[in-house]
């Protein structure tokens, strides 16, 4: 009797006699399987993993200022462009004067018999008006050397012109260029000379004079004080005609200046308002130039008061030499930073000449 096989028995035994088609079967079952788990893993979704944001670093703001006033500019050619000095008058016939209330600083002193006269510096303020315009005296040459200006002027003192015609300044006197000046019809000379700065931007250009590297005074953002001490001034320089007076306002910070009791205006743009008033303490005495003259000592130190901010401070100014920037120190001797914006620093002369304030 024959014995049942095992069906395992048989299935080796169908293996063996089919053993190409039992490995092409293998193989695709073992196809089938691979791409089972391919499609598996496939099909299972991707994790997402948050990418990192790098933000690029924000350009940092530059700003830039003025050497002459220290008030902000549209870029770094603004900084350098060319200072122009201009003497303007300051008797009775000659007011309202134009272009005082742009000017960025301006120096006020006697020029002779006590009548007072204003040198005014400009770099990025251009008013198209300014006058009258009149002669130059050596102190005045003194105060605008260091700031590498041209100086615009008709005529002046012996001494004065010697200086500036020594080929060591930027002299753009009207004697020797006449088509940058105009007289006006509406007043009479010598009281009516008037240049605009479209006329001394083309001069200064064409003689070369297109920018100017100086130390300006060291400028600081103001702030109204909450205790201000000196809201009312009154600087006494001759006679009643040319002292000056001064009312803060704390509203704008800036100082509203009178002139022989009523407010000073410029013509076209209204009264006078400086950020920084300075009583400029000085020895004068009257020489013999080409006549009598005028001397006011601009070398050495002396007291200056500054007002800013509501507030008085009793400084010393100090100015080596010509050529040197004028200082102003504490107590302490460290430098004191002026407001930025209009700097007007008056010349008061010791021993007639005073400065009161409440």
């Amino acid at each position: 009797m024959e014995l049942k096989r095992n069906p395992f028995q048989k299935l080796l035994r169908w293996i063996r006699t089919h053993r190409l088609l039992t490995i092409i079967i293998v193989g695709v079952i073992l196809i089938l399987v691979a791409s089972g788990i391919t499609y598996a893993l496939l099909s299972q979704p991707v994790p997402q993993f948050a990418k990192a944001v790098v933000k690029p670093k924000p350009k940092p703001i530059v700003k830039y200022y003025s050497p002459l006033t220290g008030v902000e500019v549209a870029d770094d050619a603004a900084t350098k462009q060319a200072v122009t000095a201009i003497m303007i008058e300051n008797s009775p016939d000659a007011r309202p004067q134009s272009g005082l209330k742009a000017a960025g600083i301006v120096f006020e002193a006697i020029a002779e018999g006590g009548i007072t006269r204003f040198l005014t510096l400009h770099q990025e303020d251009k008013p198209q008006l300014i006058g009258p315009v009149r002669s130059l005296r050596m102190y005045y040459v003194d105060w605008l050397a260091p700031f590498n200006a041209s100086v615009a002027h008709i005529g002046g003192s012996a001494l004065a012109l010697a200086e500036v015609r020594n080929g060591k300044y930027r002299d753009i006197d009207q004697f020797f260029n006449a088509g940058s000046y105009w007289r006006a019809t509406d007043r009479y000379a010598p009281h009516n000379v008037y240049t605009s700065f479209e006329r001394l931007d083309a001069l200064n250009i064409a003689k070369g004079y297109t920018s100017s590297s100086f130390t300006g005074f060291p400028r600081a953002d103001g702030k109204a004080s909450t205790a201000p001490n000196a809201t009312s001034i009154a600087i006494d320089i001759s006679s009643a005609l040319y002292n000056s007076t001064y009312t803060y306002d704390a509203a704008t910070n800036l100082y509203n200046r009178s002139l022989a009791g009523v407010p000073h205006t410029d013509r076209e743009a209204g009264q006078i308002t400086p950020s920084v008033v300075i009583a400029l303490k000085v020895d004068e005495v009257t020489v013999m130039e080409d006549g009598y003259r005028q001397s006011i000592t601009t070398t050495g130190s002396g007291e200056a008061i500054i007002f800013q901010n509501g507030i008085v401070t009793t400084s010393t100014w100090t100015k080596a030499d010509r050529a040197s920037q004028m200082t102003f120190t504490d107590a302490a001797g460290k430098p004191i930073a002026l407001n930025r914006g209009q700097t007007w620093i008056s010349a008061v002369p010791n021993g007639h000449g005073s400065v009161t304030w409440q």
